[in-house]
This record gives structure tokens, C-alpha cells and sequence, in this order.
């Protein structure tokens, strides 16, 4: 997919999407942090779609592992955490306290689970619909090697804000 290069309004975005974005980035820009900011990277982006990678399934300390086992389905959490990394870059607005995963649909899971995946996980996600306060995004939970979940989702990317009474 090709990269928007197109120089940001604000100035605070690296004017070369393709240029990768740090753990330390991502923690300072969406609601999870320490052990519970999964991603380690976004590899590229552009104002419809997004590339996170990520080594934490293996941990053995992996904060979703249950009975010493990480679910495929715990790639719903790399899925969203991707998806607001994308809403932070491309609505400006900051780290939001609280993001919501609203719905899922046609969530399709090829493995069983995600830590004896020996390499790398990407994913992808990409706006189908949506504006700087919610968004439908179309996702896919990769390696090199092959396709391990995919499904679209409905998030609120500052839900403090967007349900207040």
C-alpha cells in the first residue's frame, strides 16, 4: 500500500509515515501503558491505514495469558491498541484516558493461539468509516508466514468524553 507522505498540519507527526514510531511513542499516545501497551512499533501509516508490530505474545509474563496459554483471541487487544495508535495519529488530539472497543464483527480466528507463534505478529488495520471520534476499522493479525485473525471493529476513541451524560 502506498504511504501518504503529506506534510501534517500540526507539526507534531514525523512527516515520513513510513518512518517507524517506538514503544515509548506508543505508550505516551494511547490509554494502555507499561506491560499493557502490547505493540512494540508502528511501522507505517497513512491517514487510512495503519502497521503495528509486536514481540510480547511470547513473554512469559504476557498480562492476557491464562492457565500459561495466550489465546488467538487475545488479538482483539493487539487489534484495538493498533487501531487507537491510528486514531491518535490521524485525529490529533492526544492521548485519550479511555478508549472503547463498541463491536466486533466477522471476527475470523485461524489459530488457537498466539504464544508458540515463534516470529513477529503485524497488524493491520484500516478505516472503512469514521471520524476523529469513532471509527470502523477492517483488521488482520499476521506473520510472515500466514493469516492468524481477522474481523472489523467499532471503536469510540475517547469514550470518557464521548459518553458523558
Amino acid at each position: 500500500m502506498p504511504v501518504d507522505r503529506a506534510i501534517p498540519v500540526d507539526g507534531a507527526i514525523p512527516v515520513d509515515r513510513a518512518m517507524p514510531l517506538d514503544r515509548s511513542w506508543i505508550e505516551l499516545n494511547i490509554p494502555h501503558h507499561g506491560r499493557m501497551c502490547l505493540l512494540d512499533e508502528v511501522v507505517e501509516w497513512n491517514s487510512q491505514h495503519i502497521r503495528c508490530r509486536a514481540a510480547s505474545h511470547r513473554l512469559p509474563d504476557h498480562p492476557l495469558r491464562s492457565q500459561g496459554r495466550l489465546g488467538v483471541a487475545s488479538g482483539i487487544e493487539y487489534a484495538a491498541q493498533t487501531m487507537a495508535a491510528h486514531g491518535a495519529l490521524t485525529g490529533g488530539a492526544g492521548r485519550p484516558e479511555a478508549g472503547l472497543l463498541a463491536g466486533l464483527r466477522d471476527v475470523r480466528l485461524h489459530v488457537l493461539r498466539l504464544d508458540d507463534i515463534e516470529s513477529d505478529l503485524i497488524c493491520d488495520a484500516t478505516l472503512v468509516a469514521g471520524d476523529r471520534s469513532t471509527a470502523l476499522y477492517e483488521f488482520v493479525l499476521w506473520t510472515e508466514a500466514k493469516r492468524l485473525m481477522s474481523g472489523r471493529a467499532t471503536v469510540v476513541f475517547d469514550a470518557n468524553q464521548q459518553l458523558k451524560p
